[in-house]
């Protein structure tokens, strides 16, 4: 055998693969066109599933599950704002009450109490104004303490 008989016979034995090659490729790119009606039910089924999320979150939040939520443990008493995002919350554990400090970074403990009694408002500003002195000089010496460490 020489050479060329060689690859006649290669030749020969490829044809067959490469032509059922071909016939596979062409109804596979047939079948691969995918058409508008296809498109619009695959969008139709995402929005569904979206729309179906949305609204078992919408059911939790409007009923509150028992055990989801404010379980009386933990309840915060009041809360003011010393700057664009810090805050000092006080907020009741039990028989204490917690006075947090609140800012992007984290949650720092300023001082922890004995559960006090809220004083009793009566809507008029001579009446908050008190506690409202009282709370923002209590709160200045926590500061100093804290800074002079």
């Amino acid at each position: 055998m020489n050479h060329r008989d060689t690859v006649c016979i290669a030749a020969l034995c490829a044809a067959p693969f490469g032509a059922a090659a071909q016939a596979q490729s062409a109804p596979a790119a047939a079948t691969s066109m995918i058409g508008a009606s296809q498109i619009f039910g695959l969008f139709a089924g995402t929005l569904f599933v979206l729309a179906v999320i949305a609204g078992i979150a919408w059911l939790l939040k409007r009923f509150n599950p028992s055990g989801y939520g404010n379980s009386g443990v933990l309840r915060v008493v009041a809360g003011t704002a010393v700057g664009q995002r810090e805050r000092v919350v006080v907020v009741e554990i039990g028989a204490s009450w917690l006075v947090l400090g609140v800012a992007a970074g984290g949650v720092n403990l300023l001082q922890q109490m004995p559960r006090a009694e809220m004083p009793a408002t009566t809507g008029t500003a001579g009446a908050n104004a008190q506690p409202t002195a009282a709370f923002a000089s209590w709160l200045k010496q926590v500061m100093d303490k804290r800074n002079a460490k």
